[in-house]
C-alpha cells in the first residue's frame, strides 16, 4: 500500500468526511475543514500512524499532498 493510500484513512477520519480522496496536488484550500487547528491535528495524526516527528519548519513548508507523501517517505 503506498503512503498515498494509507493517508485517505487518516484524512477522513481528521475532517469527519468520508468523501476525501487525497491526491497529490491536493491543498488545504479543497477540503473545507482543513484550516490551521485541522492541520495541526492532521500532522499529529500521520505523526501517529507513521511513527515519525516532524519540525514546525517542515510543517510549513508543505504545499501539497503531493510533498507531504514525499516528506513522510524520505522519514520511512
Amino acid at each position: 500500500m503506498s503512503t498515498l493510500e494509507k493517508l485517505t484513512p487518516i484524512f477522513r477520519d481528521v475532517f469527519d468526511d468520508e468523501s476525501i480522496v487525497p491526491h497529490l496536488a491536493m491543498t488545504a484550500k479543497e477540503v473545507a475543514e482543513w484550516d490551521s487547528l485541522g492541520h495541526i491535528r492532521l500532522m499529529v495524526a500521520i505523526e501517529q500512524a507513521f511513527g515519525v516527528k516532524f519540525t514546525t519548519s517542515e510543517i510549513s513548508n508543505l504545499a501539497n499532498v503531493g510533498e507531504l507523501v514525499a516528506a513522510i517517505d524520505k522519514k520511512l
